[in-house]
């Protein structure tokens, strides 16, 4: 058997194209864009496409994009002073301070001074306390990402044995709050489960967000599971000098085995900037005062 490959670039895009018909509904209603804010400290290579990525998608969206790109030696007191200013912005719905920080800056005081209402991010103690009793607030995108993948591919999630393999606070913590909202069985696995093959083995739905390269196996799957691989590392290629992505599942092995899985790159990854834009849009209509239907997007 080979698995059926989870497309998250096709489903990315589709997002994309209901979030800009329904961003330009949101102009028509509210006069304005729906805003969002992206705050770039420091000179990270990795950042700084990132950040360009979701300038790009966030103007091609339909709404407008303000990008605030600071030197690294900023001062803690200046990034929060810009924060704050953010907050009183009625033109910006969405605030997204780009992680890591240099040393000196305090990341979680950062992220507690952003509104929670723009926290589209999702990182926001209030967000993730919303998220666990659950009230409507912001998800962190990658995880949000991964349901929605999960309910195109297989439907009804409801009863389903669910393992997610990583216990992050941006991943593996809201993955599995998400998947216990869909009536999953959830357990949550990670480097000190004892017997993590044998755990892992029950489960209907596998995420894999550990951040160890090609760490799960095919003797680790179901016959027939659905694998989510939300890991990105680089590795050495077979071609000297060069290197190539890999997630935290050995797609090779492990496709032979599973339903269905999600590839690397191609998967998980465009995802995430979707559900950015997603959240975003929400918060536009929560700042507004509009209404937005909860199946729209």
């Amino acid at each position: 058997m080979t698995a059926a490959l989870i497309d998250g670039k096709a489903f990315a895009e589709s997002l994309r194209g209901r979030v800009g018909e329904l961003a330009a509904g949101f102009q028509a209603k509210a006069g304005r864009k729906a805003g969002l804010a992206v705050v770039l400290v420091g000179e990270d290579p990795a950042s700084q496409v990132y950040v360009r990525n979701k300038g790009k998608q966030t103007v091609a969206c339909g709404m407008a994009s303000f990008e605030h790109k600071l030197p690294a030696e900023t001062a803690e007191a200046d990034l929060l002073a810009l924060v704050e200013r953010l907050n009183a912005d009625p033109a910006v719905d969405g605030i997204l301070v780009q992680l890591p920080l240099p040393p000196h800056v305090d990341e979680q005081k950062v992220i507690a001074t952003i509104n929670p209402d723009k926290d589209v991010d999702g990182f926001h103690v209030v967000n993730a306390g919303r998220l666990a009793v659950g009230q409507a607030g912001f998800v962190p995108c990658t995880p949000l990402g991964c349901v929605m993948l999960l309910r195109d591919r297989l439907g009804d999630l409801a009863g389903l044995e669910a393992v997610v393999i990583g216990r992050s606070n941006i991943v593996g913590k809201p993955m599995a709050q998400l998947l216990l909202a869909q009536s999953c069985t959830v357990t949550i696995a990670h480097s000190r489960t004892r017997d993590l093959p044998g755990v892992v083995r029950r489960a209907d739905i596998v995420v894999a967000a550990a951040g160890r390269a090609e760490m799960v196996k095919a003797d680790w799957i179901k016959p027939g599971a659905t694998v989510i691989d939300v890991g990105i590392n680089r590795v050495p290629a077979a071609e000297a000098g060069k290197t190539k992505l890999v997630g935290d599942v050995d797609f090779a092995g492990v496709s032979e085995v599973a339903g269905a899985i999600t590839p690397v790159p191609g998967g998980v990854g465009p995802m995430t900037i979707a559900v950015l834009l997603r959240n975003t849009l929400v918060a536009a209509h929560r700042n507004a005062g509009l209404e937005l239907a909860a199946d729209a997007i």
